[in-house]
């Protein structure tokens, strides 16, 4: 049984990967920051499945929590297959570079960039030793090009710096069967994020060119076929799920 590392793991986004990593026979360790409610929901949701369910509080700008859940992740499971980075800060409020603080920006730097890092510290080591590991990180839409967006200097600063990281560590440690990925999401909001494609089918969204709104489920089908054993040709890729949408420039 293979084991996966899903930071923000219970909801949103990373909810649905969860769901699908669990529906495809491996066990997850998900991460949670303050809605422990949420995640505890898990166990309810896959009753026979909670010996292959871990939850951790773990804040992803602290490196002390992010080293202690790969620690308690390996004495539990014994491994780690799948890292996917889906924990990051975002600032909301759309402002210029020049009115973030220097604690916002060190939250995105910390949660975006600096998170991805120590992880892999502590994660590929174990996955050389298996001669197996696939590492998703999320960035956004344009990020593969270091596109400019404005507003959102310090999240994008931050993704962009990950994209490189990506593709470097896709040509370090391709010998050790390791392959990393970055998955960009589209405009995908509210519930949708939790929902499914079929759901997602029912409603117009007259902003994306495929007609419909992107869903989690849109995400984690991706993630889950880039995590597969055959998938290993694909690496040091940035793949875009956003329906055609032109996501940084939609709002200027």
């Amino acid at each position: 049984m293979r084991h996966a590392i899903i930071t923000a793991g219970s909801k949103g986004l990373g909810k649905k990967v969860t769901e699908h990593f669990l529906r495809k026979g491996h066990s997850v360790t998900v991460t949670y920051r303050s809605d422990k409610e949420k995640a505890m929901q898990l166990y309810e949701e896959f009753p026979h499945l909670t010996d292959r369910i871990h939850i951790i509080r773990t804040d992803v700008t602290s490196r002390q929590d992010l080293f202690a859940l790969v620690d308690e992740t390996i004495d539990r499971f014994g491994r780690v297959d799948f890292l996917v980075n889906n924990a990051g800060p975002y600032i909301f409020e759309r402002k210029k570079l020049m009115d973030y603080s220097t604690e916002e920006w060190d939250a995105m730097i910390r949660g975006n960039l600096d998170a991805a890092f120590f992880l892999l510290k502590k994660t590929v080591p174990h996955m050389r030793k298996q001669k197996f590991g696939r590492i998703i990180n999320y960035g956004f839409q344009g990020a593969g090009e270091a596109s400019g967006w404005i507003y959102r200097s310090a999240f994008a600063a931050a993704k962009v710096g990950l994209v490189s990281l990506t593709k470097t560590l896709a040509l370090e440690e391709a010998e050790n069967g390791i392959t990393s990925n970055m998955i960009c999401p589209g405009n995908i909001k509210g519930n949708l994020k939790e929902s499914t494609i079929q759901e997602a089918r029912n409603k117009v969204d007259p902003d994306t060119p495929i007609g419909r709104p992107g869903t989690g489920e849109d995400i984690a089908r991706t993630i889950s076929f880039l995590c597969e054993e055959d998938s290993d040709m694909i690496t040091g890729t940035i793949y875009e799920v956003t329906g055609g949408l032109d996501v940084i420039h939609r709002h200027l």
